[in-house]
């Protein structure tokens, strides 16, 4: 909660997402295969949330992970479903288009 208020009041720099990926990091977009095949972020994986625990073995729990999906609320689900699942590097890159634009 703590980092959250620190962000919100930008005493915390935001998440360097670039980096991330460089480092090995992995975009799961978890919007339905419909949505994704209208636009996407080049090397995400579409893994829809509403399949995203029943395909928790496709991800590693070692590297760092960036959902997405289409205005951040879904991508903020799969991030409390995958830490509660015990991956510990997750990060909400709320909607596609606007994380798509801080990767470049």
């Amino acid at each position: 909660m703590l980092h959250k208020i620190k962000q919100l009041l930008g005493i915390e720099p935001p998440t360097d997402y670039k980096a991330i990926v460089a480092n090995g990091g992995l975009i799961i977009d978890v919007r339905t295969r419909e949505e994704c095949q209208q636009g996407h972020i080049k090397g995400s994986i579409n893994v829809p949330l509403n399949v995203l625990m029943a395909n928790l073995s496709k991800l590693k729990t070692n590297k760092p992970i960036i959902t997405c999906c289409a205005s951040g609320m879904r991508s903020a689900s799969a991030k409390s479903m995958l830490v509660s699942k015990g991956y510990k590097d997750v990060y909400n890159g709320g909607g596609w288009h606007s994380l798509q634009y801080k990767l470049k």
